[in-house]
């Protein structure tokens, strides 16, 4: 079964930092399109970041809302991506879900793109 697992997830002051992880594991690594969102209180999920696992396409893409501040990686060795998040504001308060595209090289960073999905992390900054 394919699945995605964040955690991480935490209450941190602003200006505070935080360090979510996502497992991917059912499915070869390499080669896919991994992503993270933030659902807002609407339920629509905004594109933070995306990586492309393998070595085609764009490698790593961010919303202008978080770049800068934010961070994608993976270890290859682990299945997993990282997303550092760095001087956090109270705005960057949301649900932070991982998705994956799989067998995809050209990684978008809207969520229609992604099928599966993780179960999501809550990150709230506030003092």
């Amino acid at each position: 079964q394919i699945q995605l697992v964040e955690s991480g997830g935490a209450s941190v002051d602003p200006e505070g930092s935080l360090k979510l992880s996502c497992l991917l594991s059912g499915f070869p690594f390499s080669g896919n399109c991994m992503a993270w969102f933030r659902q807002n209180p609407g339920g629509e999920r905004e594109g933070v970041a995306t990586i492309a696992t393998g070595t085609g396409g764009r490698r790593t893409t961010y919303s202008a809302s978080f770049k800068g501040r934010f961070t994608i990686s993976q270890d290859n060795a682990k299945n997993t991506v990282y997303l550092e998040m760095d001087m956090l504001k109270p705005e960057d308060t949301g649900l932070y879900y991982c998705a994956a595209n799989l067998r995809s090289e050209w990684c978008s960073i809207n969520a229609g793109s992604y099928n599966y999905w993780g179960q999501g992390t809550q990150v709230t900054v506030s003092s």
